[in-house]
C-alpha cells in the first residue's frame, strides 16, 4: 500500500447513506468496486423545465427494501442523461443526479443514474467513481463506519 491509501478511511462491503438534500434519510447502499457510476433507485420518474428553462426531474422511490410503505418523493436537477450498460448488458437512456452524500462522518457529491432497482437487493449502489480516492473498501466487513437508517423515518410523516 502507498501512504496515501493507508491513510484512507475503510468501508464495509454495504454501508448506510443519506441523501440530505432530497430528503432520503438512509438508504441501505452497496460498495460495488465492480460498477463504474453509480445508482438511485426509482420506481418511476418525469423529466421536466422549470420555469428558468433548467432540466429536473421528479421521482419516487421506496428507500426501504421489504417496506413499501415507506415512499419518498424527489425533485433534482438533471446533472446529465446518457446511456448506461447495466450488469445483464442491456443498454439504456437514463438520468444523473449530481448530490450530497453522507456516509458516517463524510459528506462528499456524487452523481448518480436514476434506475429502477425493485428487484435488486440494494436500493443504491456506490460506484468506483464516487470511491475512489475517497475510502479502501473491506469486502469481508458490513455497516464499518454506519449503523442502520432503517428507522430514520418513523415519526417523519413521509407519506405511507
Amino acid at each position: 500500500m502507498n501512504e496515501m491509501e493507508l491513510q484512507l478511511p475503510v468501508i464495509g462491503w454495504r454501508e448506510w447513506i443519506a441523501l440530505p438534500d432530497l430528503g432520503i434519510l438512509g438508504v441501505k447502499a452497496k460498495i460495488d468496486t465492480g460498477a463504474r457510476t453509480s445508482s438511485l433507485h426509482t420506481h418511476d420518474y418525469e423529466l421536466y423545465q422549470d420555469a428558468a428553462g433548467n432540466d429536473r426531474v421528479r421521482f419516487h422511490l421506496h428507500p426501504l427494501r421489504r417496506d413499501e410503505t415507506v415512499e419518498l418523493s424527489c425533485d433534482c436537477e438533471v446533472h446529465s442523461i446518457r446511456e448506461v450498460k447495466d450488469s445483464g448488458g442491456h443498454v439504456e437512456e437514463r438520468p444523473f443526479i449530481e448530490v450530497p452524500v453522507q456516509l458516517g462522518s463524510f459528506s462528499w457529491r456524487v452523481e448518480f443514474s436514476l434506475s429502477n432497482r425493485e428487484t435488486m437487493k440494494f436500493r443504491c449502489l456506490l460506484g468506483r467513481v464516487a470511491l475512489k480516492e475517497r475510502f479502501l473498501v473491506d469486502p469481508t466487513q458490513s455497516y464499518l463506519l454506519s449503523t442502520s437508517l432503517a428507522t430514520a423515518y418513523q415519526g417523519t410523516g413521509v407519506s405511507t
